[in-house]
């Protein structure tokens, strides 16, 4: 009979040691509150603007994206419309070949 060979638990090629954890301590600063805190008014961050043209660009863009998208998933789903037809057509055809050797023998 065939028997599996089982491997010999190899030996380790060093030695290994746990890593040293060394504590350490934390030092606090003592913190003293501000005196005056000027209140922020205005944002950090950069508003947009956006001219006439920037809008009728953006919506043409958006536009000419959803009629690509939906001209792509159209397509997709013609496609698979076909393939499905087609495919019983030959099912039909085949039904209707087999039938007709039966009949004939």
């Amino acid at each position: 009979m065939i028997r599996p060979k089982i491997p010999a638990m190899p030996q380790p090629t060093g030695l290994i040691t746990p890593p040293v954890v060394e504590p350490t301590t934390v030092i606090q600063q003592p913190t003293t509150a501000p005196a005056s805190v000027a209140p922020v008014t205005a944002s950090a961050r950069p508003t947009i603007q956006l001219t006439p043209g920037a809008v009728v660009a953006l919506i043409g863009g958006g536009t000419a994206v959803v009629l690509v998208v939906g001209a792509v998933l159209v397509s997709m789903l013609l496609a698979v419309a076909i393939t499905g037809a087609s495919v019983a057509v030959c099912a039909l055809v085949i039904r209707s070949l087999i039938n007709t050797e039966a009949k004939r023998r």
